[in-house]
């Protein structure tokens, strides 16, 4: 999961929250990033046609959906997520050794088969389900706030 994956549910849930039109500068303020990165991340959410955009000086984002509609999948698809990724695998394909150079192959598959287990558990979350465990998590503070509870 990256940082723009973060930023994207944030806003999408915002903006499911509040049924307006909200300004990149109070997304940034509610989301605690800039407005650039805002723009950035929100771009890529309206090709995908999860968001939509309004000019002028009331303008800003929507949400193009119902919230309930509105998979973390989709939200992943639109950024093109990797959820789980090997930024760095050991041994060599060159080497001799059966271990060092078949290791990375198998990391490699690894990440593939947790990306398609993540891809298969964000297809079950909604921007709807996130807003209402959020609610839930701030007026019950004693109970447990796994998401796993919402599935």
């Amino acid at each position: 999961m990256n940082s723009e994956f973060i930023i994207a549910v944030h806003a999408l849930v915002f903006l499911y929250h509040k049924q307006e039109v909200v300004a990149s500068d109070v997304l940034a303020e509610n989301v605690c990033t800039n407005p650039v990165c805002i723009r950035k991340v929100m771009g890529k959410l309206k090709k995908a046609g999860l968001v939509d955009t309004k000019e002028g000086a009331s303008g800003g984002y929507r949400l193009c959906r119902d919230g309930a509609d509105c998979t973390l999948h989709s939200v992943g698809e639109a950024l093109g997520t990797e959820f789980v990724k090997a930024t760095w695998t050991s041994g060599n394909a060159d080497k001799e050794c059966m271990i060092c150079s078949g290791m990375a192959k198998i990391i490699d598959e690894m990440a593939s088969d947790m990306n398609k287990l993540c891809r298969e558990y964000m297809e079950k979350l909604t921007v709807a389900d996130i807003e209402r465990k959020v609610l839930a998590s701030k007026s019950e503070n004693t109970q447990d706030s796994s998401i796993m509870k919402i599935l």
